[in-house]
This record gives structure tokens, C-alpha cells and sequence, in this order.
């Protein structure tokens, strides 16, 4: 933009135009047309066959199970399932596609008009589902420490995918991150894709245009590729969105074109002209009979879906009475949310196993990079922790301590607090003496406390749990300390 001007005021003068199209890699042990495994980190080229790499003569053959989770994301993103849907051929060349084609779904897709629904400011707002059509992916180009050379391996190609394109409906980079967690999550909790963005298995392109407010027409957008992670689906996109409006505003036109987000240098970098359906020869894939999808199966299917993030929120306001932030927070990943239900059937309230876990346990996980599959701690044992403190036996402020232990250890916190010599100070007369001992120190305190400056309680509490190691009785502490001082 021209030196001198507002940049914050020109963003404003624009909306932003957002839709993703996002591939999801379906957790099914074998291709999609050919029984080759789809586990990753496989020796180069060692997971391959004729079918795969695309030798002459051979057939696909369609895996059953790869349609089955694809209707079952349909359903649960609320879409019609066709009765009827085909397969075609894309044709393009690239040395990571060994057919020279892809097969993948064109005119008729499995699943359309669906929708999801996103939380953003504590507001519901709803994105339309276009199309989730199936395709097999391609291979992987190895350019980095090759020297002047690329290797190819099609170790996945075939692995069978998914394609959610969304309608234009997303109006900034955070609804679209927000979107995306969301499609994440009701993948992870339907068990059809394991959402890996690192690995590959959950990737995003964007398309992303801008018009001045009030313009009914879209304006030119580009396509952004590279995008594997939710930080980086917010940053690519506002630095796209910076630079066509800065485009703009210099006088240029958006060509229309697809994009490289750099991660590294933090830049969009043009990469081709935006190809259109007709560039890519579409047509039926004549060795795959046409998808008939009975009835019969869609109801089967749809019976055996497992409670989804919105209604598992829902049921947590209602059932345990938490406020809506903490049931979202505890309800995107099913793991999270099973641990929650655990640790509440095992005696705790609710409200506050929610607290310990969006704030320790949480803080901890994200510390260690790990998940919540992977701790030691079990939900009976912070409820036995949370148990410990009901009944007086541990402050909540020694909990700190015990919780971290039993998170590093896997042990009890009844073990715990035997072995560190954590119990609870709830003898009044030995709390007493160190509340006299406190004051007997600080008569200048005192007579501020007494003059009127009564935040120097705190003073006083901090002095004494210090004397005590922090094993002081709160409620005996402060009852006595307002006894003593109010004299």
C-alpha cells in the first residue's frame, strides 16, 4: 500500500471471501483400489504394486470400507448421500502420478449440501458443506537434501481420501482455523481419519478473494497451497488477504492463480495459473462401475455414528451444568471428553474436574507436546486427588504439587502426599501459634491493617503458608488471622 495511508482503515473497507477445500486421508488398512498398506513411514516405494503405480492392463478395485467412512462424514456434516454417484478421470502430468490420471469424483460426488456448525465471539454461525467427493492421493516429490536430484516415492499413492469443499461462507482467517479444527474433530471423533496435519493426513487449500463491502460479486481469488497446520491456515491467509488488497489499492488486478504459502519466510509465492475443470479432461473412469448406495446401508450406517462434538456439548451444559466455554474446550477431541466422563463417574463434580483439566492438565499436555492418550494419570485418580481436598485433607494449593506429581509419576495422590509429607495442617491450635508467631513480626502491618488498608490480609495468609510450607487449613487460617487482627 502507498506510504502515508492508513492501512487499518483500507483493510476495513473490505470482505474477505473464504473457502476451503480440505483432503482427509481415511484410516482404512489398504488403498483404495488395490489391498497395498497405507501406514506411514514405510521405506520408500516399498508399499506398492501394479495397480497402484499404474502398469498396463491392471484394474482397480473399489474398497468397500473407504466408501462406507466417507458416508459416514456425510452424515454427520448433514449431507444427502447420492443414491448414484461415478468415478472419473482427472488427467494431468506431474512425476508423483505415475497414471498420468487421477481417479476421483467430477458431476457426481457421494455427499452435497451439507452443513457445520462453527462458535466464534459465542456466536453459532453456520458453513455450508458443497460437496465431500472420494479420490485416491498421489505420491510425494523429495526435493530437500537430494543435492540436484528429486526422488519420487508412491508409497501413497492410492491412499484413499476425502475432499470437503465448503461453500464461500468463511469471512476471515480465524473462522476458517476455526473450521477446520471443527472438521478435524468430527473426523477424529467418527474414527475415519486420524487429523494428523504433520504426517499429511488432514491437508487444506484456501480460496481466498476480497470485495469492497456491499459488492455482491465475488472478487478474483487465488488458491493457496501448503497449508498443514492451523496456525498456518491464519497466517497464510492474512498475509494473502493484506497483499490483494494492497494489489488493489496500487491500481493492479488479482490474477486469478495458485499460490505456495511459504512457512518459512511467511509469504505467498506464485506457483501456476489456476487451472479450470475443462484443463483437466474429466471423464468417467471406464474401469470403475458407477457407487450404488442402497437405503438400506445409509440407516445402517447412520445408526452406528457416535455421539458428535455439538451434541456431546450440549449434553455437558445440560447434564453436568458446565457453562458453554468449558463444555466446547472439553468436547473436541473425543478422548478429552471420554477422560472428562471418567473422572465425574468416579465420584467428582463436574465443574471442577473441568477446571483442573482445562487449566493443569491442559497447561502440562501442550508443555510435553503430547495428547491425552498419552498420560499415565487416569481419571479415578484425580478423582482421588479432587477427594482429598473435599475432605480437608490437602489444600488446593498443595494440589498443585500432588497433581503435577501424580501427571509426571502415574502414582495416587494418597501415595503422593505420604511420601512428600503433604497432609494438611487442620489442627487449630497448631495453626494458631503460627498465626501468632506471624503477627508478633509485624506490628507495622498490623496497624495498617487496622487503619483501614484490609488487602494486607493476604499479606498475612502468604506469611503464614509460608511458615507452614502451604500445608495450613485455608479456612481455619483466615477465620483466626480476622479474629486476631479485628481485636
Amino acid at each position: 500500500m502507498k506510504n502515508g495511508v492508513d492501512a487499518s482503515a483500507i483493510m476495513k473497507k473490505y470482505e474477505v471471501v473464504i473457502g476451503l477445500e480440505v483432503h482427509a486421508q481415511l484410516l482404512t488398512d489398504t488403498k483404495i483400489f488395490c489391498r497395498c498398506s497405507t501406514k506411514f513411514g514405510a521405506e520408500p516405494n516399498t508399499q506398492t504394486c501394479q495397480v497402484c503405480i499404474g502398469m498396463p492392463g491392471v484394474l482397480p478395485v473399489m474398497n468397500r470400507k473407504a466408501i462406507e467412512y466417507a458416508i459416514r462424514t456425510g452424515l454427520a456434516m448433514n449431507c444427502s448421500i447420492a443414491p448414484y454417484s461415478r468415478f472419473a478421470r482427472k488427467n494431468y502430468f506431474y512425476p508423483d502420478l505415475p497414471k498420468n490420471y487421477q481417479i476421483s469424483q467430477y458431476e457426481l460426488p457421494l455427499c452435497e449440501h451439507g452443513l457445520v456448525e462453527i462458535i466464534i465471539d459465542n456466536e453459532v454461525k453456520r458453513i455450508g458443506i458443497t460437496r465431500i467427493h472420494m479420490e485416491e492421493d498421489a505420491g510425494k516429490n523429495i526435493h530437500e537434501g537430494k543435492g540436484d536430484h528429486s526422488f519420487v516415492d508412491l508409497n501413497r499413492t492410492g491412499v484413499p481420501l476425502m475432499e470437503i469443499v465448503s461453500e464461500p461462507d468463511l469471512r476471515s482467517p480465524r473462522e476458517a482455523a476455526e473450521y477446520m479444527k471443527k472438521l478435524r474433530g468430527i473426523l477424529r471423533y467418527l474414527g475415519v481419519c486420524d487429523g494428523n496435519m504433520e504426517q499429511g493426513s488432514l491437508r487444506c487449500d484456501a480460496n481466498i478473494s476480497v470485495r469492497p463491502f456491499g459488492q455482491k460479486e465475488f472478487g478474483t481469488r487465488t488458491e493457496l497451497k501448503n497449508i498443514n497446520s492451523f496456525k498456518f491456515v491464519e497466517k497464510a491467509l492474512e498475509y494473502e488477504i493484506k497483499r490483494q488488497i494492497s494489489v488493489i489499492e496500487d491500481g493492479g488486478k488479482i490474477i486469478q492463480e495458485t499460490r505456495l504459502w511459504d512457512s518459512a519466510a511467511g509469504v505467498t509465492l506464485s506457483m501456476r495459473s489456476k487451472e479450470e475443470a475443462h484443463d483437466y479432461r474429466y471423464f468417467p473412469e471406464p474401469d470403475l462401475a458407477p457407487v450404488v448406495v442402497g437405503q438400506d446401508w445409509i440407516a445402517e450406517i447412520k445408526k452406528s455414528l457416535p455421539e458428535l462434538p455439538d451434541e456431546k456439548r450440549n449434553r455437558f451444559m445440560t447434564q453436568y451444568g458446565l457453562p458453554d466455554h468449558d463444555a466446547e474446550l472439553l468436547t473436541v477431541e473425543r478422548a478429552v471428553a471420554d477422560w472428562f466422563e471418567l473422572a465425574v463417574q468416579a465420584g467428582s463434580q463436574p465443574k471442577a474436574v473441568a477446571n483442573w483439566m482445562m487449566g493443569d492438565l491442559m497447561r502440562m499436555l501442550n508443555e510435553d507436546n503430547k495428547s491425552i492418550e498419552d498420560v499415565t494419570l487416569k481419571p479415578d485418580q484425580m478423582a482421588g486427588m479432587l477427594k482429598m481436598i473435599d475432605e480437608g485433607t490437602i489444600s488446593g494449593k498443595i494440589a498443585k504439587t500432588v497433581f503435577e506429581a501424580m501427571y509426571r509419576t502415574g502414582k495416587n495422590a494418597e501415595d503422593i502426599v505420604k511420601e512428600q509429607g503433604l497432609v494438611q495442617i487442620s489442627d487449630t491450635s497448631e495453626i494458631e501459634k503460627a498465626v501468632d508467631d506471624i503477627l508478633a513480626k509485624s506490628p507495622g502491618e498490623i496497624e495498617r491493617f487496622r487503619a483501614g488498608d484490609e488487602k494486607l490480609i493476604g499479606f498475612f495468609v502468604g506469611q503464614v503458608m509460608k511458615a507452614t510450607k502451604g500445608k495450613a487449613n485455608p479456612k481455619i487460617l483466615n477465620d483466626l488471622l480476622i479474629k486476631k487482627l479485628r481485636v
